[in-house]
């Protein structure tokens, strides 16, 4: 059966709802705070509950952020494949909520900012295997040295998953290259895909990078999320797809992207087909933002009951 292998980082986010973000400078007081798992956290915990085994191949720390990790992991039913980094905590992200549901974030890095290639050479993938990769682990050194020279020795069989994350216009070029000709597929929002083309239309930018993808894996597409109005997939030879979003009644886009992208895999496992798999995935994160927290993404039943 296929895996999820997900290279990194699960973290813990201290959540923070506010009427709106300070001004600089400012204090503003928030309504609720709470501490949950969150990351890289979050597209596993949305793939495994959509029925796919996944394994966790990123850093842990030994602090008390780095036991909360390993405990929502095991949790959701998710192998910890590296050992505990002894004299280093699980990093931090401080996620601001907003009444309208967005959100903007501040992280301190910590364990899973150091997967090195003594780690690398722990994870074994195995055909038919998706190895999922995010510009995050790309934007720390350590790991950005590791991963450059470990993705290109991925056997054909495996399928590289790449999400460019919100940092993608701030990483080393020659990073992004090695991970855009590996990935077999792309998963960004719209922002982040015109970061990386220069193109502001979905369809084009989506287009633009199935391009320049270069994977040698099982199928290959690039996937641009367009929030409520869903999202534009680009599969090889035939022009790009826009798939319409399901309604919902957002009260926190954290994770949406991440439960999309986790459903979106956990079908194409199941062999469905992408643009069905897209519509699959527009569902799930459709229930993950109608819920507050970084890991609210559905289960498989829900996603089905939404749909039907």
């Amino acid at each position: 059966m296929s895996r999820l292998v997900h290279l990194g980082n699960a973290v813990v986010d201290l959540v923070l709802q506010v009427p709106a973000a300070p001004d600089r400078g400012g204090d503003v007081l928030a309504r609720a705070a709470s501490a949950l798992v969150g990351g890289g956290f979050n597209v596993m915990a949305a793939a495994s509950r959509q029925g796919l085994p996944v394994v966790y191949a990123g850093m842990h720390g030994a602090g008390p952020r780095g036991d909360q990790v390993r405990a929502a992991l095991v949790g959701e039913g998710i192998e910890v494949l590296q050992p505990v980094l002894p004299g280093c905590d699980t990093g931090l992200v401080v996620a601001i909520v907003e009444d309208d549901g967005e959100r903007s974030f501040i992280t301190a890095p910590g364990a899973e900012a150091q997967l090195d290639a003594d780690a690398l050479a722990r994870v074994a993938l195995l055909p038919g295997d998706y190895a999922y990769l995010t510009g995050y682990s790309l934007a720390h050194a350590c790991n950005r040295a590791a991963l450059v020279e470990w993705l290109p020795s991925v056997g054909e069989g495996v399928v590289v998953f790449f999400d460019p994350g919100p940092l993608v216009a701030s990483l080393p070029a020659d990073a992004l290259a090695v991970a855009l000709g590996r990935a077999d597929w792309v998963s960004a929002n719209a922002a982040e895909a015109t970061a990386l083309t220069g193109l502001d239309d979905a369809v084009d930018a989506a287009r633009a990078l199935r391009d320049r993808a270069g994977g040698a894996g099982v199928g290959a597409g690039v996937v641009v999320r367009c929030g409520s109005a869903g999202c534009v997939v680009a599969l090889p030879e035939a022009d790009p797809v826009m798939v319409p979003g399901v309604a919902a009644a957002a009260v926190d886009l954290t994770g949406a992207g991440d439960a999309h992208a986790g459903a979106f895999i956990a079908q194409l496992a199941r062999g469905v087909d992408p643009i069905a798999a897209a519509r699959w995935a527009n569902a799930a994160a459709a229930l993950a933002v109608e819920h507050v927290g970084p890991a609210t993404a559905p289960t498989y039943a829900e996603v089905a009951a939404r749909l039907a």
